[in-house]
């Protein structure tokens, strides 16, 4: 099973509004009321997909997921790399899940 690398930075112009929709958006993110009673998860497009976090802004996706992981970046004007990549059994364990 082949994957792929995403290396990606979004414009340094991005205000701190805009990154942190933009994390939502991508990672989803686990959010909590102020008295700590509800506790819910903002879904993330990434919440869907198997995919592989190896550092900020460096992800291993399979190729199913390529084409839907690239338009969102886009949308962001997100600086892209692609590279076809051979996943280790390590990777192709934590993608699974």
């Amino acid at each position: 099973m082949d994957g792929y690398i995403i290396i990606f930075w979004l414009p340094h112009k991005k205000k701190n509004v805009e990154l942190s929709k933009f994390c939502q958006k991508f990672y989803g993110q686990n959010t909590s009321s102020h008295d700590g009673k509800y506790h819910y998860r903002r879904h993330g497009l990434l919440d869907d997909i198997s995919y592989r976090k190896l550092s900020r802004g460096v992800i291993l996706v399979n190729e199913d997921d390529l084409d839907s992981v690239l338009e969102f970046l886009e949308k962001y004007e997100a600086h892209i790399y692609t590279r076809e990549v051979k996943l280790t059994e390590e990777d192709k364990t934590i993608m699974q899940k």
